[in-house]
């Protein structure tokens, strides 16, 4: 993870309470983690959409801030695909578009048995450069 990136996701208060980890970050690229904890779970017992929807989001900015440019969410989509008990999550964002001031985003967020569990689709608008 290069040093830009870490001193991103430092910034990231939200994320770090809510027990994201970011594994590496750079040119449009991101994966991180959520090891899930009980204050993770919703009143079914499951993972709360919030916690992983925190999880794509801050890969999602480390990604789309890997760049010269200060990048800001102005769109994002999440559809959730399997429900998750226990263990850990992890999000992977790919860089679909860096051309212009509009960055296009896709984060998939796994399970440990490697299975989709939410789809995010994000959108940023890049600002100014560092």
């Amino acid at each position: 993870m290069g040093k830009d990136s870490s001193e991103f996701f430092q910034k990231d208060a939200f994320a770090r309470l809510c027990g994201v980890e970011l594994l590496e970050a750079g040119d449009g690229k991101a994966r991180g983690r959520l090891t899930v904890r009980p204050e993770h779970l919703n009143g079914v017992g499951i993972v709360h959409g919030a916690a992983v929807f925190t999880l794509a989001d801050a890969v999602f900015a480390a990604a789309s801030n890997s760049h010269d440019h200060v990048a800001v969410a102005i769109n994002v989509n999440i559809s959730y695909l399997k429900a998750v008990r226990s263990g850990c999550l992890y999000a992977e964002a790919a860089e679909r578009n860096r051309e212009g001031k509009i960055g296009s985003y896709l984060i998939t967020i796994t399970d440990d048995d490697g299975q989709t569990v939410a789809v995010f689709e994000g959108l940023v608008y890049r600002k100014i450069h560092r």
